[in-house]
C-alpha cells in the first residue's frame, strides 16, 4: 500500500462524515475562508490552471480552463453542478467520497460559484446511493447553520446554496448535456456541442459541471499550492487517480495512485497479483466505454494520453482485471450489451449500430461467424466512435476494437475454429466422455436434464451433442471426473 498518495480519499476512513468539526480539524473550509478573504477569482482559476488538474469524470478537461470559461460569460444567473451520477459497472469512487467526505465537495464548489459567479449549486447523485444523500444533507445542514453555506458566507457577502437533483441510474446521464436535461425534468438526452454547458447548461444559463473526484481535489490544492499538486504525477497528467480495483485479483478495492503509476504496480503490488496464481491476461479501464491493456502495457505509466494511445481511456476509473480463463470474445460482448441496454437512442449510430456490433459478436460466439465478420466489427465500430453523438457511442466500441487488436487469435479460433480456447462461449464448448475413465455408472444419465446421455449400465456412455444443453449438470455429478469440456 505504500505507493498510494491518498488526496482525493484524504479524510475517508479518517473523519466522522456526519461532524463538521472533524472536517475543519483538518484544515477544513481553511480552502474556503483564503478563498473569499485574501483571493480574487481570478487568482484562484490561475493556481488551478498551474496545478495542471484535468477532470478526474472521465474526458480530462482541464478544470481550471473550464472554470475561466465559465466565469467569463456574462449572465444574470450561473450554476455550478457536481456530477455524481457514477454509472460504471463496479465503480464506487465517487460514492465513497460522498459517504466518507462530504464537506469536502461542498466546500470545492462553494469556491467554484465564487470564481465562476454561480449562486447555485447542484449535485446530480443517483438514488441508489442513499447513504451519500443523506451525508450530503446532514453536511449541508451543519454548513448553513456555521455560515459556510447559504448567504454572507463568513461574514463576507457572497451568497451560494447548494440543492440535490436524483438520478434514476441511466448510464447516458454521466454525460453532462444528458445530465443538465435530466435536471430539467427532461429525457435524459445528450446535445450537440458546443455550445458547451460552460456557456448554456442548465436551464439555458452558464453551468460548470465537474465530477465528485475533481472537487475533492479542489480545496487542498489551494491549501498547499499548485506547485505541491503538479510535482505528483506526470508532465501532462497531475496529481493522483483514485480507482475501483476489481475482477480476478487478490486484494480488491479503492485504491489512489500518483498518475504514471505502471499497470504492473497496481496489479502486483497494490493489487497482490491474480488471484489463484493464475496469469494476467487483461484489464479493462474507462469501465464499460474502455479498453483492454494486456501484458505488453503492464509497464506502461497510466495517465490519460498514455490509456488513450494504448487504444483505452481513463474513464471515472473502473479497472477490472481478468485472467488466463477469461474469453476477450465473451468480454467484448458482455461490454457492448451494457451499452447497448444504456444508449439512449437519440442517434443512430448509437442505437443501430451498437446493436449490429452486438448482434456480430452474438453470431461469433455461437458458432456461425465468418472472417467477413470481424472486418465488419472493425469497420463499423470505426464509424460508430467517429458519428456518434456523445461519449456513451464515441467510446463503446473500444472493448470490441481493443480486444480485436489485442487478441485477433481469439476471434480467428471462434470463427475458423468453432472454439473458444477459455471454455466460456456454451455454444462452442462440447461435453465428452472419457472412455477409459466411464465405468457406466449411470449418474451422469440420470442427471441430464435433456435426456442427452445413453448408455447400459457398467458400458461406456455417449452425450449426443445435437441434444446436449451444455448445463454441466453431467461434469458436477460425475465422480470419476470422465467428462471433460472439449
Amino acid at each position: 500500500m505504500a505507493k498510494q498518495i491518498r488526496i482525493a480519499l484524504r479524510n475517508c476512513g479518517v473523519i466522522d462524515p456526519e461532524r463538521i468539526e472533524d472536517y475543519i480539524a483538518r484544515d477544513g473550509y481553511m480552502a474556503l475562508a483564503s478563498v473569499l478573504t485574501d483571493l480574487s477569482p481570478e487568482a484562484v482559476i490561475e493556481i488551478l490552471k498551474k496545478s495542471g488538474l484535468r477532470g478526474r469524470g472521465g474526458g480530462g478537461f482541464p478544470a481550471g480552463i473550464k472554470w475561466e470559461i465559465t466565469r467569463n460569460v456574462v449572465a444574470d444567473q450561473k450554476y455550478v453542478v457536481c456530477n455524481a451520477d457514477e454509472g460504471d459497472p463496479g465503480a464506487f469512487m465517487d460514492r465513497s467520497i460522498l459517504e466518507g467526505d462530504p464537506h469536502v465537495v461542498l466546500e470545492a464548489m462553494t469556491i467554484n460559484g465564487y470564481c465562476t459567479g454561480a449562486s447555485r449549486g447542484l449535485i446530480y447523485i443517483r438514488a441508489e446511493y442513499p447513504l451519500a444523500v443523506e451525508r450530503l444533507k446532514t453536511a449541508m445542514g451543519q454548513s448553513r447553520s456555521m455560515g459556510l453555506l447559504g448567504e454572507n458566507i463568513l461574514g463576507t457577502g457572497f451568497n451560494f446554496d447548494i440543492d440535490i437533483r436524483y438520478g434514476a441510474g441511466a448510464f447516458v446521464c454521466g454525460e453532462e448535456t444528458a445530465l443538465i436535461h435530466s435536471m430539467e425534468g427532461l429525457r435524459g438526452e445528450p446535445t450537440v456541442k458546443p455550445p458547451f454547458p460552460s456557456v448554456e447548461g442548465y436551464l439555458k444559463k452558464p453551468t460548470n459541471v465537474n465530477n465528485v473526484e475533481t472537487f475533492a481535489n479542489i480545496p487542498i490544492i489551494i491549501n498547499k499550492g499548485w506547485k505541491w499538486f503538479s510535482s505528483i504525477g506526470t508532465e501532462k497528467s497531475k496529481g493522483t487517480k483514485v480507482f475501483a480495483l476489481a475482477g480476478k485479483i487478490n486484494n480488491v478495492g479503492l485504491i489512489e495512485v500518483p498518475m504514471g503509476t505502471t499497470l504492473r504496480e497496481v496489479i502486483y503490488e497494490i493489487g497482490g497479483g491474480i488471484q489463484y496464481g493464475k496469469a494476467f491476461k487483461a484489464a479493462q479501464t474507462g469501465g464499460p466505454s474502455g479498453g483492454c491493456l494486456t501484458v505488453k502495457h503492464l509497464d506502461t505509466p497510466i495517465d490519460y494520453d498514455n490509456l488513450i494511445a494504448a487504444g483505452s481511456m481513463m474513464g471515472s476509473g473502473g479497472l477490472i482485471v481478468m485472467d488466463e480463463d477469461d474469453c476477450m470474445v465473451a468480454i467484448a460482448k458482455f461490454y457492448l450489451e451494457f451499452t447497448v441496454e444504456e444508449s439512449c437512442g437519440k442517434c443512430s449510430p448509437c442505437r443501430i449500430g451498437n446493436k449490429r456490433l452486438f448482434e456480430l459478436l452474438e453470431k461469433i460466439t455461437q458458432g456461425n461467424g465468418t472472417m467477413d465478420d470481424i472486418d465488419k466489427l472493425r469497420n463499423l465500430g470505426t464509424v460508430i466512435k467517429e458519428t456518434s453523438l456523445c461519449g456513451l457511442g464515441q467510446s463503446s466500441p473500444n472493448p470490441v476494437l481493443s480486444t480485436i487488436d489485442n487478441f485477433p487469435e481469439e476471434y480467428h479460433e471462434h470463427v475458423t475454429g468453432k472454439k473458444c480456447r477459455s471454455k466460456v462461449c456454451k455454444s462452442l464448448m462440447q461435453y465428452l466422455v472419457v472412455a477409459d475413465k466411464c465405468i457406466g455408472c449411470t449418474l451422469c444419465a440420470r442427471n441430464c436434464p435433456v435426456d442427452a446421455i445413453s448408455g447400459e449400465r457398467k458400458q461406456v456412455h455417449f452425450i449426443d451433442q445435437s441434444k446436449c444443453i451444455k448445463c454441466g449438470a453431467c461434469m458436477d455429478k460425475c465422480k470419476f471426473n470422465a467428462i471433460i469440456i472439449n
